[in-house]
């Protein structure tokens, strides 16, 4: 009897020390000795450790548009996560950059939000709205130096995640292009004799406008610029001054600008984005200037012929260069009570697995990651055959170093895109809106104010 109680008295404490620390709890004293339980009845089991908490982020964007697509996207990661839930908010893209300002002014901010590149989301990082990402792990291992710089600081300090790359070319009615015999074209020149064709035969050879006028500068003016500068090298000159924003280049893409006006809608100045793209869906316009972000709704709205996309071509003799920009990251919010959990998705953001989601999920949006995913949709497909295409790739114009101008001086942007809208209207030669960039930049632009 007396060798079965010590037994039993063994096998209870064993119980409350696996207890106690299934509990996370210091361990007990050791209780003086008991009367061992009856033989018949059963031990108590140990309690089951707690689960791990769980946690809501918000994560905040400018794509209305990709709301499905990111519901199946954040799947996978709470099947990975099951803790973790994060729920997408977006914001019309418009009203995105206000509306993300005065959350984050008034603490009322998501934990996780889309950053857009260079200056616009450097000021917020400097404001201390943004989280610093210096000790997330894998950022430098799984993303290239080239899409994590804009998202970093000069001295390289990360402060997002980068997830996308956007690329520019020209929708097309493949039907409209067979039967009038038109062949994708090569050379501008070319271009421009197809466009001419089109117009002769009734059809709008371009859907563009100028309502909503980034659309006319965005994915217009941007992809025509590096073709005629030369891409990134071409690009770097003028921000170091070799170069002036008014000279032979310049020009030449305000004249390409000029070139497109007779083949631009009737009443273009009254086409806003959304038009122009129904009159490409619907067949009334055989081509359309645009981004790699809008294959979806093409999809979507299923166009009752065939379609694809072609690059736009240089000037005869010229080499092509495709405007591939680096478009997206994820940043934390600084003020975020779940920095952890913000972090762990952050860092999924670097995995095969979320490439994979993302860049079959959200066709159009190029994953830039060094995990490159396979990727299904063909008119994606055609984008990325661009690349290896052409000479060379680079971002947008006037986004590194020249959207952001002191106060009481205009931006590149503003100054670019005031001056296409002046040379599709007649108010300018694409000599005087050259000349117009180059003195807004010399305004407050270093470089700018000494180019050669």
């Amino acid at each position: 009897m007396k060798g079965s109680k010590l037994v039993s008295l063994l096998m209870l404490l064993a119980i409350v020390a696996v207890s106690v620390a299934a509990c996370g709890a210091p361990a007990a004293p050791v209780a003086p000795e008991q009367p061992a339980a009856p033989a018949n009845t059963a031990a108590p089991a140990a309690p089951a450790a707690p689960a791990a908490e769980s946690i809501t982020l918000t994560l905040g964007s400018w794509r209305v548009d990709d709301t499905e697509a990111w519901g199946k996207i954040l799947d996978a990661f709470h099947a990975e996560y099951p803790n973790i839930t994060v729920k997408f908010d977006p914001t019309n893209p418009p009203d995105y950059n206000a509306t993300l300002r005065t959350q984050l002014e008034t603490g009322t901010g998501p934990d996780l939000f889309f950053v857009r590149s260079f200056a616009t989301g450097l000021e917020l990082f400097e404001k201390g709205y943004i989280g610093s990402l210096k000790d997330l792990p894998g950022l430098a291992e799984n993303v290239p130096a080239a899409a994590n710089a804009p998202w970093a600081t000069a001295a390289g300090e990360p402060y997002a995640v980068p997830i996308a790359a956007v690329s520019h070319g020209i929708y097309y009615n493949q039907d409209l292009f067979a039967a009038n015999g038109i062949e994708v074209p090569q050379t501008w020149e070319e271009l421009m004799a197809a466009s001419e064709k089109l117009k002769a035969a009734g059809v709008i050879p371009f859907g563009n406008g100028t309502k909503d006028a980034w659309d006319i500068n965005e994915v217009v003016m941007m992809a025509l610029i590096p073709n005629n500068v030369g891409g990134l090298d071409g690009r770097l000159a003028y921000l170091d001054g070799k170069r002036c924003f008014n000279d032979d280049a310049i020009v030449a893409s305000f004249q390409q600008i000029k070139d497109l006006t007779p083949y631009l809608p009737d009443g273009f100045t009254a086409t806003s984005y959304y038009d122009g793209q129904q009159l490409f869906v619907q067949g009334k316009a055989a081509m359309y200037f645009d981004g790699s972000w809008s294959i979806s709704g093409f999809e979507k709205d299923a166009p009752e012929f065939k379609w694809s996309v072609f690059a736009v071509p240089p000037a005869a003799g010229k080499d092509q260069y495709i405007s591939f920009h680096m478009d997206a990251a994820i940043g934390m919010n600084a003020a975020s009570k779940n920095a952890e959990a913000a972090k762990t998705f952050l860092a999924w953001l670097e995995t095969g697995e979320f490439a994979e989601a993302f860049g079959n999920g959200v066709p159009g949006f190029f994953p830039v990651s060094k995990n490159v995913p396979t990727l299904s949709d063909p008119v994606a497909n055609a984008f990325m055959g661009f690349n290896g295409k052409a000479k060379g790739t680079d971002i947008r114009f006037v986004w590194e170093k020249l959207l952001a101008a002191p106060s009481g001086q205009k931006d590149a942007y503003t100054a670019m895109n005031d001056a296409v809208i002046a040379v599709l209207k007649g108010e300018q030669t694409p000599q005087e809106a050259a000349d117009a960039l180059q003195t807004a930049l010399a305004g407050w632009y270093e470089p700018a104010k000494s180019c050669k």
